[in-house]
């Protein structure tokens, strides 16, 4: 007989019993992860709490030291700002698994995010569940894929992990229930329009006093991973038009490649937007 999961079923519920017998001890994280391995094999896992602008938490993680300095600190130090796990709308917050490409503008692959940061990590996918705490808070466990080891995770296998989503949701819920305590208070009392408006602010920021308004515009939208064609249709106007803006950027901020953007833009992001814990 199988389980939930398409695994045998007491496998799966001996897993599931260790999790649950571990909510609110620090052998949570480990359990869970534990028990997911038995629905389908990854390669690496990461636990990040997020607080509207806040500095994101690692709360767990199963990377060796040279792939944490990439898959945590490098992120946590900016680039966070423009994963599309973080920029996932509160609607959007179910809990999965979400694939991080299907989060993503229609262009990810061809995003400054993923040219300058997420191709680092080597991965073939990545997929994540989303536990929300409140609207300004969530909690989002990962399984990642190493390209050189695992291919991009199967529709059955979506499916299994989709069998025991709402599981994990709860289980993450309730371990991690006070875990707005641990950002500041700053980033507590901070609600989504106020979040937005300082992300905005940032891109406006970006290039104050050398590029125009719609300029600005443009640059947040590429590097969140918007084609051409795509802001065309954002902003009203034409393609072609999308092009002479970023010709007109780079020649403005003295760079020749969006590698050369995303870098200056992470650069800049002040260290108020994404405080320490």
């Amino acid at each position: 007989m199988r389980g939930i999961a398409g695994i045998g079923d007491k496998v799966w519920n001996d897993s599931l019993a260790m999790t649950v017998g571990a909510i609110g001890t620090t052998g949570f994280a480990p359990a869970l992860i534990a028990a997911l391995t038995h629905v389908a094999p990854f390669n690496y896992s990461v636990i990040f709490a997020y607080c509207n602008s806040a500095r994101p938490l690692d709360l767990f993680d199963t990377f060796p030291p040279a792939k944490r300095r990439v898959f945590v600190d490098d992120y946590q130090a900016g680039p966070y700002l423009l994963d599309p796990v973080f920029i996932a709308k509160p609607e959007a917050w179910g809990p999965g698994p979400h694939r991080v490409a299907d989060l993503a503008p229609d262009r990810f692959p061809q995003s400054q995010y993923f040219r300058s940061y997420y191709v680092q990590t080597g991965l073939s996918e990545e997929i994540a569940f989303f536990a929300p705490i409140n609207r300004e808070t969530r909690v989002v466990i990962s399984l990642m894929r190493d390209a050189a080891r695992l291919p991009p995770f199967a529709a059955r296998e979506r499916k299994r992990l989709s069998s025991v989503a709402p599981l994990v949701a709860a289980a993450s819920v309730q371990n991690w229930k006070d875990i707005e305590g641990r950002f500041s208070g700053r980033a507590r009392g901070r609600k989504i329009e106020e979040t937005e408006r300082i992300l905005a602010s940032a891109f406006r920021r970006f290039g104050e006093g050398r590029l125009t308004g719609r300029e600005a515009e443009v640059v947040e939208l590429v590097l969140k991973g918007n084609s051409s064609e795509a802001i065309g249709k954002r902003l009203g106007i034409a393609t072609g038009t999308v092009r002479i803006h970023r010709k007109n950027i780079y020649m403005k901020l003295a760079i020749s490649s969006q590698g050369e953007l995303f870098s200056r833009f992470v650069a800049s992001i002040p260290r108020g937007l994404a405080p320490e814990e």
